[in-house]
């Protein structure tokens, strides 16, 4: 993913179920994001369009998938197990041992899809957060 590809990738989030965008997704963080993660996030493209995004970046210690998402009639082909294979590949790379991903805790498709694909659910942990910045947003991630 580059920072050229922004517009497609905002557009295909947007019409995503299950992804919740706020302001970390502008042009400006993400730019930020991926300068400060190089080579770590990926599109999948088909001849004329981007069909498949997902953000990856660490924190020096642990990696974190953001906004995986495949458009609807490209799902079930694996291009969304190729883009977390590469992410995952990069972590590696890396040396960072763990990645972790956020869901909704009503999008039981995307859990669906990374239980199968071998992730576990964390019932001994719960997601705290707080606002450096206000956000207006309604439902953020």
């Amino acid at each position: 993913m580059a920072a050229g590809d922004f517009n497609e990738v905002l557009r295909l989030w947007q019409n995503m179920e299950g992804i919740g965008l706020n302001e970390s997704d502008t042009r400006p963080a993400l730019t930020q994001y991926l300068a400060r993660n190089p080579r770590m996030s990926f599109v999948a493209r088909n001849e004329t369009e981007i069909v498949g995004a997902v953000l990856c970046g660490h924190d020096g210690r642990r990696g974190y998938l953001h906004h995986l998402a495949v458009a609807p009639g490209h799902r079930k082909k694996g291009l969304g197990k190729k883009m977390v294979a590469a992410c995952l590949s990069g972590l590696k790379r890396l040396g960072i041992l763990k990645c972790n991903i956020f869901l909704f805790a009503d999008n039981t498709g995307g859990e669906r899809f990374w239980k199968r694909n071998g992730w576990m659910k964390r019932t001994d942990l719960r997601l705290l957060q707080k606002a450096v910045f206000p956000s207006k947003a309604k439902r953020c991630c």
